[in-house]
């Protein structure tokens, strides 16, 4: 079929009439299924099950120096884990605090802290007239959500296949000392599945903040997280660049095994300079005695070492491939040559991004969810839930059977058509 854009009107109203038959025929299906959220399959939760039995009530619970894990103490994490994620994150184990299950609360933690008490030593952020974040978009909408709750600030800031456009962080950045932040997803971004270039990363190790307490926050989610042995993203190590660059201090970096163990019960980790851990551990010590070590030490013994992790990641990703290439396979079969559409292929992480034409992004999602398939909230991947052009889409491809993906997939290509048609045909009227 020719571009849509290429149609007649007439063309363009029978085609509609079409659509619309298909679209009532796939409303009799009564679907309910559930594409909202980047969630592991019960397949994948299955992979880990294993974890539940390397611990047992006749184990000896000690760490290999002596720590009782069942006891109190151990602020920032028993050294085996360290080692671990250090590993995961490229990164010196002294250089790592282990935490609790969530990254996204250790993300929290870092702004609320900021927010309170400041950043080694300058002004808490409550005190100040005016607070702001830069944005990379379309980006992660919980990341949004924190900074949004805290009251501060959020600029976009447009996303390429290289990373933020460094042009305008540099520039917002050095200029104005309002803006203590951006927020990262560097490594099969979330939702385009992009990776920092190499260049990018080495410009964001050579800003020059206006703002001495300004930080990065680099959340490495999907660092280990391929679908392709032999066609993997690499990212320079940020912590390394910064000390090289002479910014030691210049960044957070979070991560987590949410998506590699269970995400209701994984272990997660900030790393950053010594002078950054000082900082944070000074109001650790108030939060806690101390996270899960038992948990800490179920990880250990069941990945062993991180060559264990990116087997078991291997795994994960037999599971998934087939999943993202059924979503690729379907929209480029369905859509593809139309013009009314564009999406992004990963080589990892969660998520496919799609993008339809401009001021359509809602009506697709509402159109899916009549027919029983929910989506992403339009907006979502935007801060304040506003995407200016109605466009973007994230797609979760993990969590659903394929059998299941499939029909989605099939429902969401359908409105895309159907909604375009009727974009088209309003411009003519």
């Amino acid at each position: 079929m020719k571009p849509y854009a290429e149609m007649t009107k007439e063309e363009l109203i029978a085609l509609r009439k079409e659509l619309k038959a298909q679209y009532r025929e796939m409303q009799g299906k009564d679907l309910r299924l559930d594409m909202s959220r980047g969630k592991p399959s019960v397949e994948q939760l299955d992979l880990s099950m294993g974890m539940m039995d390397v611990l047992s009530s006749n184990d000896d619970l000690t760490c290999e120096d002596g720590t009782d894990c069942r006891n109190y103490g151990v602020l920032t994490g028993i050294d085996e884990a360290k080692e671990l994620l250090a590993d995961m994150m490229e990164v010196n184990p002294d250089l790592i605090i282990i935490y609790g299950n969530s990254s996204l609360n250790v993300m929290y933690d870092t702004v609320s802290r900021s927010m309170t008490h400041g950043v080694m030593g300058n002004t808490p952020w409550c005190k100040l007239d005016k607070v702001k974040f830069l944005c990379p978009v379309p980006g992660y909408d919980r990341h949004f959500a924190i900074t949004e709750y805290f009251g501060i600030e959020m600029i976009n800031v447009p996303m390429t296949k290289d990373g933020p456009d460094m042009d305008m962080v540099e520039e917002l950045v050095s200029t104005d000392s309002a803006i203590k932040g951006i927020w990262c997803v560097p490594k099969y971004s979330n939702p385009q599945g992009y990776s920092y270039s190499d260049e990018t990363v080495r410009r964001f190790a050579r800003l020059k903040p206006a703002a001495p307490d300004f930080r990065i926050y680099w959340d490495n989610a999907y660092g280990v997280h391929h679908l392709y042995d032999h066609d993997q993203d690499h990212l320079i190590e940020i912590l390394a660049e910064c000390k090289r660059a002479g910014n030691p201090d210049l960044v957070y970096k979070f991560a987590s095994t949410s998506k590699i163990s269970f995400p209701g019960s994984g272990i997660a980790c900030i790393a950053a300079s010594l002078n950054n851990l000082e900082d944070i551990k000074r109001q650790l010590k108030f939060q806690t005695i101390g996270h899960d070590k038992v948990n800490q030490l179920r990880h250990v013994r069941f990945f062993r070492n991180i060559h264990g992790m990116v087997e078991h990641m291997r795994r994960h990703a037999d599971i998934i491939r087939p999943k993202f290439e059924a979503v690729e396979e379907i929209l480029e079969r369905e859509l593809g040559g139309l013009g009314i559409g564009e999406w992004t292929m990963p080589k990892g992480g969660y998520f496919i991004s799609f993008d339809s034409l401009d001021g359509c992004a809602k009506e697709i999602v509402a159109r899916c969810k009549k027919a029983g398939v929910v989506m992403t909230g339009a907006g979502a991947t935007y801060p304040y839930g506003k995407d200016p052009d109605d466009r973007n889409i994230r797609i979760a491809p993990t969590y659903p059977p394929l059998g299941d993906l499939i029909t989605a997939t099939e429902l969401f290509s359908l409105c895309v058509k159907l909604t375009s048609v009727e974009k088209l045909l309003k411009t003519m009227d």
